[in-house]
């Protein structure tokens, strides 16, 4: 079952196109991923979701309601994070809990069992000016005032974003806990160990989905062979890979430099090691690797901006 659905998706911003063509399913239950680089449209795509800004074309239905005629009635049905800290941080942890509660014409009482695996937390801090917690805690907070009223699909635009990596996890580990009471999820993020934790992800590059799917479905999908170089002369060799015609493409990938070979694999990797040679590259290691969600999307992301220019 389908709690939204979106088809066709345009928005642009004085003749800059924000938003192409988006089409997606989000599931009953489901945690959905969108992950890109800054500037490709999640936050646009977010606001539209949350009936916060309205699409140029396209269809969006949510809980079987259609986006422009009933988005007051939409409202009531989602708990909404956005990429900035909403909060108010002169009022403490409670008051600030009870205003949304309010807000929604929702009590607290009769829903601590929606939000008690993070208010747990809290508690020790209810009476703390929200202004004074830590980057964590104010996220767990925002995420209370977000399932305060019992709603049925969670929009959570970049969560964890500058949040130190213990309450990151946990802050996931709170996500599962909340999927398990049929809650449905899209959240976006800039990490790669968090979207693994998604049921699917979506890849969103200039404003397209460029890929929708598992995360084992996207690394088994990954095209050619991946190969890991190790040399102390990284800059040098990338600079001499520019004149390389060969077919492969490459990025560098912390001390390593990561190279994709596509056709007649093994004939490609001794002429690459030739090329090596030739030019007096000395390396530590150079052999085949499994690829990561990572090198699947900078692969995915490559091709996209090859095809589009």
């Amino acid at each position: 079952m389908s709690v939204i659905q979106v088809q066709n998706l345009n928005k642009s911003y004085n003749n800059l196109q924000a938003l192409t063509e988006i089409s997606f399913e989000l599931h009953k239950g489901e945690i959905f991923g969108i992950i890109g680089p800054d500037g490709a449209g999640k936050s646009t795509l977010f606001n539209i979701l949350a009936t916060l800004l309205a699409p140029d074309s396209g269809d969006v239905s949510i809980l079987g309601m259609d986006l422009n005629r009933d988005y007051k009635k939409i409202r009531k049905e989602i708990g909404y994070l956005p990429g900035t800290f909403s909060l108010y941080p002169d009022l403490t942890v409670l008051e600030n809990l009870k205003f949304f509660a309010a807000m929604y014409q929702s009590g607290i009482r009769e829903n601590l069992t929606m939000i008690m695996p993070i208010w747990r937390q809290l508690i020790p801090f209810k009476n703390r000016l929200v202004g004074k917690l830590s980057g964590g805690m104010k996220q767990k907070l925002a995420l209370c005032c977000a399932l305060i009223h019992k709603p049925h699909i969670l929009l959570l635009d970049e969560p964890t974003t500058g949040v130190d990596p213990v309450s990151r996890r946990e802050f996931w580990d709170l996500l599962a806990q909340i999927k398990s009471y049929g809650i449905s999820v899209l959240v976006s993020t800039p990490y790669m160990d968090e979207v693994t934790r998604c049921d699917r992800i979506a890849l969103l590059e200039k404003g397209r989905f460029i890929v929708i799917d598992t995360p084992p479905q996207i690394i088994k999908d990954y095209k050619g062979k991946l190969y890991a170089l190790k040399t102390t002369q990284l800059f040098y060799l990338l600079e001499l890979l520019d004149q390389y015609e060969e077919n492969c493409s490459f990025y560098p990938y912390g001390e390593y430099l990561h190279i994709s070979f596509y056709q007649d694999v093994e004939q490609a990797v001794i002429r690459f090691r030739d090329f090596l040679n030739q030019n007096q590259i000395n390396y530590n290691s150079f052999q085949e690797i499994t690829p990561i969600l990572e090198d699947c999307f900078i692969e995915l992301i490559k091709k996209n901006r090859d095809v589009h220019h």
